[in-house]
């Protein structure tokens, strides 16, 4: 895959994970049930949709430091070691910052 493939892909990830998280704030601001029983059931719900926020938010941060190493022209190369990531790796997760070697 090319750097402009994977740029697109990045970009259309960092669209889709930003649409999410609005989606999920949007459901916060709702206004709850006056039923209690109904409360109950919306507070577990926000406890899962918490998670899904902060992993989102979390990805969203990863996709566009990506983003931003491919503009600068140091995308593909480990953060640890400063070796290429192996191109299969970055295909697989695009918004990695280690080669399969310094993530073990």
């Amino acid at each position: 895959m090319t750097t402009d493939q994977l740029s697109t892909l990045l970009k259309d990830k960092q669209t889709e994970l930003s649409q999410r998280i609005t989606a999920i704030e949007a459901d916060f601001k709702k206004g709850r049930s006056a039923d209690f029983s109904e409360q109950t059931t919306e507070c577990e719900n926000d406890e899962v949709l918490d998670g899904i926020h902060h992993e989102a938010k979390r990805e969203l941060s990863l996709v566009t430091q990506a983003i931003k190493r491919i503009e600068d022209g140091n995308y593909g190369i480990c953060q640890q070691c400063d070796e290429q990531i192996n191109p299969d790796r970055l295909e697989a997760l695009p918004y990695t910052t280690t080669c399969i070697d310094c993530a073990k």
